[in-house]
């Protein structure tokens, strides 16, 4: 029985495409990042006083892309990506793996530097995060309790973010045009791994 199931599992054929849970969490998490980025530029155009509901809202969803992406990576861990196809060159790979880590490491960090931002400034026991407008959030753990080390620290944070930014903007910038390369020039099956609907019929890209 131990030699039958090991042949079957041998003789199962490697995924052509994520999984359905992997490319749900994507898709959740890349229209939350945009949605953030929008609302950041939207609340930066108006006075102090109407920022509250748009930030609360920027906040809580900058806790859902963390918690999403804890997720995200968990499911990795235990379910590998399907592989990139054999045309690519060395060097493209090594990008697409480079471009992922620094997609990861933004999912992780522009919450968490947000987050510790916003518990370091003293608007917070004004405004307490509110998931939704529902959920307590709490502040930032570890924070220095001498105000003028809290200022700087806050001062650390707010530019650590604005940092992560501009690096999320360039990020998603490669990443949509080497989809745009891999769909229109290329024309390999990249962006179906993810949009299985995009799968090329064999022969169609020749």
């Amino acid at each position: 029985m131990t030699a039958t199931a090991h042949s079957v599992g041998a003789a199962r054929p490697q995924r052509s495409t994520y999984s359905s849970v992997a490319i749900t969490l994507h898709w959740l998490i890349a229209l939350a990042m945009l949605t953030n980025i929008g609302l950041a530029w939207y609340f930066g155009t108006l006075p102090k006083a109407a920022q509250v509901a748009p930030v609360q809202l920027h906040k809580s969803i900058g806790i859902t892309v963390l918690l999403l992406t804890l997720i995200r990576i968990g499911w990795r861990l235990v379910n590998t990506p399907p592989p990139l196809p054999a045309t690519m060159h060395t060097w493209e790979k090594w990008a697409a793996t480079a471009n992922h880590l620094v997609f990861y490491l933004l999912m992780l960090a522009m919450p968490l530097s947000g987050w510790a931002m916003v518990s370091a400034s003293p608007l917070i026991k004004v405004h307490p995060t509110m998931l939704y407008w529902t959920i307590p959030w709490p502040t930032y753990p570890l924070l220095p309790t001498d105000p003028d080390q809290l200022h700087d620290a806050r001062k650390l944070f707010s530019k650590t973010h604005e940092l992560l930014a501009w690096l999320a903007y360039a990020t998603i910038a490669l990443h949509v045009a080497a989809a745009l390369k891999h769909q229109f020039i290329d024309r390999d099956d990249v962006v179906a791994r993810m949009i299985p609907l995009l799968r090329r019929k064999k022969g169609a890209a020749s």
